[in-house]
């Protein structure tokens, strides 16, 4: 590849959401598959033929790091937070399925329940194992580990999991491994190899890919065919040598439901925040004919709602712009106090709004691109009367796939 073509290149950076502050019912086809594990190099092989899609649904949740008492960021979570986030999966009675179940359905091997969750962990921090490996035993649900291989094993002053960890959470029947490259190479280092030729970049992306591969292959006795790319990063250049080496299932950080027809280099998953519900409440949400899932304290709001206050967007409504203004009208609310109103908008938390002269109406527009599928807002406000805030009014709305993601 020329400098000349560079400009040609199909980059996607999907989300830009912190990820590089942060270091993250078995089959018998795949356990006989596992039997005769690779040693060399793939053979080429064929990405495989989409099926039909079926009407199942799948809400893949990505996870990072998790701390008993620090406080939230992005990539960290309170472990009794994600206890509660495991509690409302299991009262929800949808189930998690495994990623041999999960692999197993895409390939039209077996079916899967019309909703169901798959759980993932990304990098190989030793709070996966100190933290949610106890809570996802207790509760019986299967997950993935993707490891990057510098990573793995590296202690990196106590933070990184140890081969012997990972290994007894493999032995525990509920963790699978995954690859997530050699070395978690940041989107700047990709393009800037991508700059240096054809060859370079094709080298490089056989390293990234298949030595990280080999060395767990070779690790944990384990086949690998899936694969998360680090931050969501990806180039189509990608594509052809994932399906080279053996990767079948390559995963984004772009929220959204998995199909049975789904692209498999491209597969939607839900990173979720510490410090913010909006992508995990947009998991809980199945459509096509189901309910709305409300548990242990998490309860997105969809259509239909009725709220005592009109808003724009509406709520449960499906927007283009990834730049909406978002409104309140409280021209009903009776002795309000127009300087006590608060508006919080997930991912932007207070955001300061303008009141409408001559009205009651408050509005914000978004200031820079929306990229969650899904967006929470609040509003809460005092009257003049009283000195306690009103209850809190909130609301969510969805954001158009097509106008959130769009190729860099």
């Amino acid at each position: 590849m020329t400098l000349s073509a560079l400009p040609q290149l199909a980059f996607k950076s999907l989300l830009t959401i912190g990820l590089w502050g942060a270091l993250s019912a078995s089959l018998s086809g795949q356990e006989a598959q596992e039997a005769s594990i690779r040693t060399a190099p793939t053979a080429p092989s064929q990405a495989p033929a989409l099926l039909a899609d079926d009407g199942s649904r799948v809400s893949v949740l990505g996870y990072h790091w998790f701390h008993a008492t620090k406080p939230a960021v992005q990539m960290c979570m309170p472990t009794t937070k994600f206890r509660e986030q495991m509690q409302a999966i299991k009262d929800s009675n949808i189930p998690v399925i495994s990623m041999t179940q999960f692999l197993g359905w895409r390939r039209g091997e077996l079916e899967i329940p019309p909703k169901s969750f798959l759980i993932t962990m990304d990098d190989g921090w030793k709070s996966v194992y100190t933290q949610a490996f106890p809570i996802l035993k207790e509760l019986q649900m299967p997950f993935t580990v993707f490891l990057y291989k510098n990573y793995v094993g590296s202690n990196r002053g106590g933070r990184a999991m140890s081969i012997a960890m990972i290994q007894e959470m493999v032995e525990s029947g509920l963790c699978t491994i995954g690859s997530h490259s050699v070395s978690h190479p940041k989107p700047g280092l990709v393009k800037a190899t991508a700059k240096k030729g054809s060859d370079v970049f094709q080298e490089f992306l056989q390293t990234e890919f298949g030595e990280s591969k080999r060395f767990l292959e070779e690790t944990f006795g384990k086949v690998i065919t899936t694969y998360a790319y680090p931050g969501g990063f990806y180039t189509d250049e990608m594509f052809p040598i994932a399906d080279q080496l053996g990767y079948d299932h390559l995963f984004t950080v772009k929220p959204g439901k998995v199909r049975r027809d789904s692209a498999p280099h491209t597969l939607p998953r839900y990173i979720v925040l510490g410090n913010h519900d909006g992508p995990f409440n947009a998991a809980m949400i199945f459509r096509g004919g189901s309910h709305l899932i409300a548990a242990s304290g998490f309860q997105p709001t969809a259509a239909p709602v009725i709220l005592p206050h009109p808003t724009s967007p509406e709520p449960g409504a499906i927007v283009a712009s990834r730049l909406p203004t978002i409104s309140i009208d409280l021209t009903n609310v009776l002795d309000l106090d127009p300087d006590s109103v608060v508006m919080r908008v997930a991912g932007f938390d207070k955001v300061p709004i303008e009141m409408n002269p001559g009205t009651q109406i408050f509005q914000w527009t978004v200031s820079r691109p929306l990229r969650q599928a899904f967006c929470e807002v609040t509003a809460q406000w005092k009257l003049r009367s009283k000195a306690k805030y009103e209850p809190v009014m909130r609301w969510s709305f969805r954001l158009d796939r097509e106008a959130a993601y769009q190729a860099n």
